[in-house]
């Protein structure tokens, strides 16, 4: 077998392969073997029937397509593997040359792994947010704090912002009435916006027993996003009060015995996430710095099958909650064609962050440990609820062992990133990541390492 590789890009290579006819025997026996499993003939046990009479039956021609499809895989991979193309995805095959006797010639159209030109990582800066505390901060979790230990009282007024009422709610379009869009003496706090759209301005001025309509664009069920006449129907109006922030509060809400206590625990908790914080953002603003600083070329198929997979999970996941796409783009104050857009430009980050941090793996001479690996298995169980060997058993049994292994040595590629940047606060104080995973550790379950690197349909044909 001869095998040549043309470049058509830089993510992308052309391999012509040329087989001489003897070399597809046994390929044209198996494919005789199963033809002859196939096939009735009088006088003759299944799998028995000689070569003449299999080409009597079906004709040479089939024997040899079958020979030629049993033969293509192994020598398309024997091809990658003589050339030593770093190949992504499936490839397209064309037959261009094959007759009985005669040399079988093929093609093979391929995504592969662009070679990319890493930039120095040596002192990159990355800065992370100050984890000081303020006294807003504080009072915010306080006024939170007040917010759960309210209690209602009835207000003998219209309804405003922020009041709780309870209310019938009904919907028609076309003059049909909705029945997912009918309530009855449903509690709602008004300027939650979490009903139907436009519902909230319908109900500030209503009195107790007071009613209104308004149109509407509906958000979920058969009929999301479509337009809608709605009635609202106040029956109760009540309005929230809060304890006074006082000592009483702090030994109510909380262990503690004054307001200062209460605050000085509230500000030493917030501190904690603010340091934690700073760990996770280091890890992913060195990655984005780490990025801008490098060229990645992008295989065309390989983003467009990853474009297909997160469109169709999307889709999956907003039918499961009864959402149409329109109707959540409008939620989201966006156009359809900006939801997607942003998902393309989420699977072009997320591939261009692979093909770095693989490359950094292989400068580094990064390896993944049976250590590590078991860690990463056992984290991932948990998370799914599983015992670790069922989960274990998973992953091989679906062929993610290979996808498992990359992620957790993308992660270590990335540590290797962070160990050699230089990182800052907003302040420009030094951050010491070291201090930081020692802190948290085990409390982080992994929150400097791998477990929230972003997976890819691509991750499977690698």
């Amino acid at each position: 077998m001869k095998s040549a590789v043309e470049t058509l890009s830089p993510t992308r290579v052309k391999l012509t392969v040329e087989v001489p006819f003897e070399e597809l025997k046994p390929s044209l026996d198996t494919a005789y073997r199963k033809i002859g499993q196939q096939v009735r003939v009088k006088g003759f046990r299944p799998g028995k029937i000689p070569p003449r009479i299999v080409d009597q039956y079906v004709g040479r021609g089939t024997v040899l397509e079958e020979a030629v499809n049993e033969a293509l895989p192994k020598l398309y991979g024997d091809a990658v593997r003589d050339n030593e193309v770093d190949i992504l995805g499936h490839p397209d095959i064309e037959v261009t040359q094959f007759a009985d006797g005669d040399q079988l010639v093929f093609t093979a159209e391929v995504d592969i792994r662009p070679e990319i030109e890493l930039p120095d990582y040596e002192g990159l800066p990355v800065t992370v947010d100050d984890a000081e505390v303020s006294d807003e901060q504080v009072d915010e979790q306080l006024g939170g704090l007040r917010e759960r230990f309210a209690t209602l009282k009835g207000a003998e007024r219209p309804a405003q912002l922020g009041d709780y009422v309870s209310l019938d709610l009904s919907a028609t379009a076309g003059g049909e009435p909705i029945e997912d869009a009918t309530a009855t003496n449903l509690s709602y706090e008004v300027g939650t916006d979490s009903l139907v759209s436009g519902l909230d301005d319908a109900i500030v001025g209503l009195s107790a027993g007071e009613s209104k309509e308004f149109e509407t664009q509906l958000r979920t069920g058969d009929h999301g996003g479509e337009s809608a006449s709605a009635t609202v129907t106040v029956r109760s109006v009540k309005e929230k009060e809060v304890p006074a922030l006082d000592d009483d509060f702090a030994q109510t809400a909380s262990e503690f015995d004054t307001i200062a206590e209460l605050r000085d625990d509230i500000r030493e908790r917030l501190s904690r996430i603010g340091r934690l914080q700073q760990g996770v953002q280091a890890r992913d603003r060195a990655l984005d710095a780490l990025l801008e600083r490098v060229d990645v070329p992008m295989p065309e198929h390989v983003l467009s099958d990853e474009v297909s997979y997160r469109k169709r999970t999307m889709d999956q996941q907003l039918q499961a909650a009864g959402i149409a796409k329109e109707a959540y783009a409008q939620m989201e104050g966006k156009s359809v064609e900006e939801i997607d857009q942003e998902l393309e430009d989420g699977a072009k980050q997320a591939i261009r962050a692979q093909f770095v941090l693989d490359a950094i793996a292989r400068k580094e001479e990064l390896q993944v440990g049976e250590a590590e690996l078991t860690d990463q298995i056992v984290r991932r169980a948990q998370q799914a609820g599983l015992r670790a060997d069922e989960y274990a058993q998973q992953v091989v049994s679906s062929g993610q062992l290979g996808s498992l292994m990359s992620e957790v040595l993308r992660g270590k590629a990335l540590a290797a990133v962070l160990e050699h940047a230089t990182i800052t606060d907003s302040s420009g104080r030094p951050v010491d990541l070291d201090s930081l995973t020692k802190e948290f550790d085990p409390v982080d379950d992994g929150a400097f390492g791998a477990d929230d690197d972003e997976d890819t349909a691509a991750d499977a044909d690698e």
